[in-house]
């Protein structure tokens, strides 16, 4: 709490008027839909309980749950902070170990396909912009114009225009698409493909296809990208490494092997460049990766399953979506330490962070 700045004649007047009244909780304590001013707000897409948890980024308290659908996953708030976007599905849940035949028995509603879009001042979904089969994830573009997103079941990536709300575009892209991830400079949008084990990039101007990438390692999940767009660092679930991926060469040069028992998911990229941040699934870690050596230089164990991750602004704490634990990790970058665990929806998948319009 901030000391008072108030001379005390006047803080022994309002402390005489508050008598008889009772005292206000501070800011972490305080009731649920409550918020500090300012600051920055995370939000948690809940997969199996159709919401989306809001979290006080100060406080580490949760201050509002938001119905957005089915199947939330995908999730990103737009530059200004007004706005946040949850891709939606209507398609079943197939672990990787069930075979496609079997997946493609299962009931499908296409119809509850989309990507919701919630108002952050009323809290509440406001409508949902139409995509393409089973939307995953996307990005949204620096200006906030465009969302850019992965079509699981229909192999292909979607342009959506914001202010019109209609898909502008549609690009076949690797089979499974999930990862979806713009280079720093806003030209061209990378996406993975989970069983055609590659990237696909697209150039935003024109939206076409520009390349295609094989990135060695099995089942791609996530992209990161250095901020000078030189590199890619891809998350590979089955084979459990990160792939390093030259952009201008159109290669793949490494694989980062991480922990024993790793299934590597969540990616993020620090501004400087200098840590790149790895949720890896079943290994319950996330690891950090210096981009200087490509060596994993330190890691913490968050949770049960962590998938998404997502950085504040000035970096200082990182968040990760913990799956079947149902609770997000709060975790301080500075000594790789968890501070807080925050319950949550039921089963977890993205954390998005924006500021608070």
């Amino acid at each position: 709490m901030k000391p008072y700045s108030a001379p005390f004649a006047a803080l022994l007047a309002c402390t005489i008027a508050a008598c008889g009244k009772p005292e206000s909780k501070p800011a972490a304590e305080a009731a649920p839909g409550a918020a500090a001013p300012g600051g920055e707000l995370v939000y948690v897409s809940n997969e199996d309980s159709r919401n989306l948890t809001v979290i006080d980024a100060t406080t580490d308290s949760v201050v509002a749950t938001i119905e957005v659908g089915t199947r939330p996953r995908g999730v990103r708030v737009s530059p200004d902070g007004k706005t946040v976007y949850v891709a939606l599905s209507g398609a079943p849940k197939c672990p990787p170990t069930m075979p496609d035949a079997e997946c493609a028995k299962l009931k499908s509603d296409p119809s509850k396909d989309g990507i919701a879009v919630v108002d952050v001042a009323s809290r509440r979904t406001v409508k949902t912009f139409p995509a393409g089969l089973d939307p995953e994830t996307f990005d949204v573009s620096p200006d906030g114009a465009k969302l850019f997103v992965s079509n699981e079941n229909a192999d292909s990536a979607t342009i959506v225009d914001v202010a019109s709300g209609k898909a502008v575009a549609n690009i076949k892209v690797g089979k499974e698409p999930e990862g979806v991830t713009l280079t720093p400079d806003g030209k061209t949008v990378w996406v993975t493909g989970e069983t055609d084990h590659n990237i696909t990039g697209i150039d935003v101007a024109s939206g076409k296809e520009i390349a295609s990438i094989d990135i060695l390692g099995q089942r791609p999940r996530g992209i990161g990208i250095l901020p000078d767009g030189s590199r890619a660092y891809v998350t590979n679930e089955v084979s459990g490494t990160i792939s390093v991926v030259d952009l201008a060469a159109k290669k793949t040069l490494k694989q980062i092997t991480a922990p024993q028992g790793s299934r590597p998911m969540g990616i993020t990229v620090t501004k400087d460049g200098k840590r790149i941040y790895v949720s890896t699934g079943r290994g319950k870690n996330v690891v950090v990766i210096d981009p200087a050596t490509d060596s994993i230089v330190a890691s913490v164990e968050v949770g049960t399953r962590p998938w998404g991750v997502a950085l504040t602004r000035d970096e200082k704490k990182l968040y990760t979506a913990n799956g079947p634990g149902n609770n997000v990790s709060v975790v301080n970058t500075e000594n790789m330490t968890v501070i807080r665990t925050i319950p949550v929806g039921s089963l977890p998948w993205g954390v998005a962070i924006g500021p608070r319009p």
